[in-house]
């Protein structure tokens, strides 16, 4: 098939597109056309569009499901020494793009396995995070639910997170409740574990739990696991996931958290974001001209992090497990705002390389493995509390 018959002019073709995607993608209503056609242009086939062979649903399917596909994504793919977008990533979205023109991809279909990105111009594939195991886990329903109140965000291209705050508003009240009755049941110093995807609200959340447990009286420290990491350039030349012992000081994690809950005070390896370098070296001294973070005991430790309690060595030592949730699309917007607009934090093919890459390998080796293992999960985007039988059946004896 070839759209030569169909679509002879780009200007048609783009027309056509541009309707199609403002059913996809609400944030592409807030674009005139000339500007869809200037990000469209950047995706442009050299030989036309005509030149793109949109393959069967199926076989679509089957790719974007496969690991096999985003292992194979490279993050720093370079063109003539800059890093370049991904052909494989671009080549999907292309297909994607003249099957909903031709009709060979309906809307409804394209919603259910894809999302579009405006900012990255490409789509991505949906994530499931609640399968029907995970629900069954919890009691197939929610704890409790309040309105879903990101859906506002559907036509924003980034979003701060003041905003992200204000959507969340009802679900983190509740969590934060709940984590206070949960504490309070058990003997301190107690460790509390949040995982979460990054921009899901990690970092912000922990902030806030800390607060309300040092107005109860309590102390309260924190400890990121990604402090832990080991230097990118090395994870990278290895093919060393985040999600992974061999991906950190496992260690000088051990060795801390034996101290902290023995009441002593700790020194954190100190990671570097920017540059993607840590304080200490492979063999777990500390560099030149580093700093640790030191860290004092109390009786409330939070561990932030993509997989605290995937590690056997560490589980055993969580007394709550906690996975804080926000759906993809949400966070790509997010991560915009955060790490491209105002941190600068990576060139912006890699970015896209990078995001477009790791939310399918997350989600499989990360995140619904401790959705299966943890006492509560927090899903902000679903503005739902879930919680483990015996957690409800503490939290039911308020």
């Amino acid at each position: 098939m070839t759209l030569t018959a169909n679509f002879p002019d780009p200007q048609k073709f783009s027309n056509l597109l541009f309707e199609k995607m403002q059913l996809i993608s609400p944030a592409v209503t807030e674009l005139e056309l000339y500007e869809f056609r200037y990000c469209l242009d950047n995706i442009t086939p050299a030989g036309g569009w005509e030149s793109i062979m949109p393959a069967a649903k199926k076989d679509i399917e089957r790719l974007v499901n496969s690991r096999a596909f985003y292992d194979s994504i490279q993050f720093n793919h370079r063109v003539n020494g800059s890093i370049a977008l991904d052909e494989k990533i671009i080549k999907l979205s292309q297909m994607l793009f003249v099957g909903l023109v031709s009709g060979q991809y309906s809307v409804e279909w394209a919603l259910k396995h894809f999302y579009f990105d405006v900012r990255c111009f490409f789509f991505l594939h949906r994530t499931t995070y609640f399968t029907d195991t995970i629900k069954a886990r919890f009691g197939v329903r929610p704890y409790r639910q309040f309105e879903p109140k990101q859906t506002a965000f559907e036509r924003q291209q980034g979003i701060g997170y003041k905003e992200f705050k204000a959507a969340n508003a009802g679900i983190d009240g509740l969590f934060i409740t709940s984590a206070k009755q949960l504490v309070r049941s058990k003997k301190s110093p107690v460790l509390l574990a949040i995982a979460g995807q990054t921009a899901a609200g990690k970092t912000e959340i922990v902030a806030r739990l800390r607060e309300a447990f040092n107005a109860d009286g309590m102390q309260t420290t924190s400890i990121e696991l990604d402090n832990y990491l080991l230097d990118r350039n090395y994870r990278e030349a290895y093919g060393i996931h985040t999600e992974g012992k061999r991906a950190l000081h496992l260690g000088l994690l051990l060795l801390d958290l034996q101290k902290i809950t023995r009441g002593e005070v700790i020194h954190t390896p100190r990671y570097n974001f920017i540059d993607g370098s840590s304080s200490h070296d492979l063999e777990g001294q500390l560099k030149a001209d580093r700093t640790p973070i030191e860290v004092f005991p109390a009786d409330v430790i939070f561990i932030e992090g993509n997989f605290p309690f995937l590690l056997d060595e560490v589980a055993p030592l969580i007394a709550i497990k906690v996975v804080y949730l926000t759906d993809d699309p949400v966070r790509l917007k997010r991560k915009w705002k955060r790490d491209m607009d105002y941190r600068k934090k990576y060139d912006l093919n890699y970015f896209r390389n990078r995001y477009f890459k790791d939310q399918f390998i997350m989600a499989e080796i990360a995140y619904r493995p401790q959705l299966e293992l943890c006492d509560l999960a927090v899903d902000t985007t679903g503005a739902a509390l879930w919680a483990a039988p015996e957690t409800a059946a503490v939290l039911d004896s308020r």
